[in-house]
């Protein structure tokens, strides 16, 4: 029988880690590394996204390769390159936490620039030109017509990729960052007999988050359609 009478002992610790010493942990950090990432990745995607849009050619496929390159690679190795690698050249050390959620946003903006690239140029090409010829320099076609539109049709996309963001960062473990799966595993470590109980606690917290993202935004999406 699973006895679940470990978990409300470390309950403090699996949601937030030593949130009380100044060091957030747990399904906290998991959040916050998630967010902080996926607002990188979503800033770096679109950007990255309206440069293969307006300059085609070589500048293009050099994007396409460079994303194609992260996509093929996986994201453990992308988290051990910039762990290790970015302090050999540049110096310094860098937080486990901060490695993570850079090798995350990388990771991610490629799938974000494929996303919405191709959200722009499954438009009506009739905007692009009808824009112009009002005036608007392709730029600002770009920037005033067209992205709006597309980032309005990809926020369901945008929450699959936030979500797969939210359950990669339990990768964070490797390195030793605090999040929610390596504070399961130290609970575990210190019970020893509990590992049922607390990683099926602990991928009960994911399906929440994840389930709650989920329902959050059919519901918004349906009031929007409503509106």
């Amino acid at each position: 029988m699973l006895d679940f009478s470990v978990i409300w002992p470390n309950l403090d610790y699996l949601l937030w880690g030593r949130l009380a010493e100044g060091e957030p942990g747990g399904l906290l950090l998991t959040v916050i590394m998630a967010f902080i990432a996926g607002v990188l990745a979503l800033m770096t995607g679109v950007v990255l996204a309206a440069v293969a849009w307006r300059y085609p050619g070589p500048g293009r496929r050099a994007l396409f390769l460079w994303a194609d390159v992260i996509r093929g690679i996986p994201l453990i190795f992308v988290i051990f390159w910039v762990y290790f690698l970015v302090p050999a050249l540049f110096g310094g050390d860098m937080p486990e936490a901060a490695s993570v959620i850079l090798a995350l946003a990388w990771f991610t903006s490629a799938a974000v620039m494929y996303s919405t690239l191709s959200a722009l140029e499954a438009l009506s090409r009739g905007q692009r030109e009808a824009g112009m010829a009002s005036g608007l320099s392709e730029g600002e076609v770009l920037r005033w017509i067209l992205l709006p539109q597309a980032l309005r049709n990809l926020v369901p996309s945008y929450l699959g990729l936030f979500i797969s963001l939210i359950k990669d960062t339990s990768l964070a473990f490797i390195v030793n960052v605090p999040e929610l799966t390596t504070v399961s595993s130290q609970v575990n470590n210190r019970t020893q007999i509990y590992p049922a109980e607390i990683f099926l606690f602990a991928a009960f917290l994911y399906f929440l988050l994840c389930s709650g993202l989920t329902l959050g935004t059919r519901v918004w999406l349906g009031g929007k359609r409503h509106a």
